[in-house]
């Protein structure tokens, strides 16, 4: 029977998987976008519930900017742009970045 590739005559060796880099993803506050089309967009893209869409919009609005949520860097940068896109749809300025955790 053929031996496992990492097996070298009766040890074992084992290759580190580093665990993938997360990122945060920023919504930034402005003077134009509603807190009703916020709260839509964490419900929709960040599949948040109703109560805590609320709380992350209201501490974007008061601290002028909050984390929707954290993700491997793809999911972030998707995330991320389906906000952009579904802001420039709606004529809303809304700013949408991403930070390495």
């Amino acid at each position: 029977m053929p031996k496992h590739p990492e097996e070298q005559g009766d040890v074992q060796t084992r290759s580190k998987v580093e665990k993938p880099r997360r990122f945060k993803v920023l919504l930034h506050n402005d003077d134009y976008t509603t807190m009703e089309f916020v709260v839509m967009i964490l419900r929709q893209v960040f599949h948040l519930s109703p109560a805590a869409a609320s709380r992350v919009m209201l501490h974007v609005h008061r601290k002028g900017v909050g984390v929707a949520g954290v993700y491997p860097r793809d999911i972030a940068e998707t995330r991320a742009d389906q906000v952009l896109g579904l802001a420039r749809e709606a004529g809303y300025p809304l700013q949408c970045t991403l930070e390495q955790e």
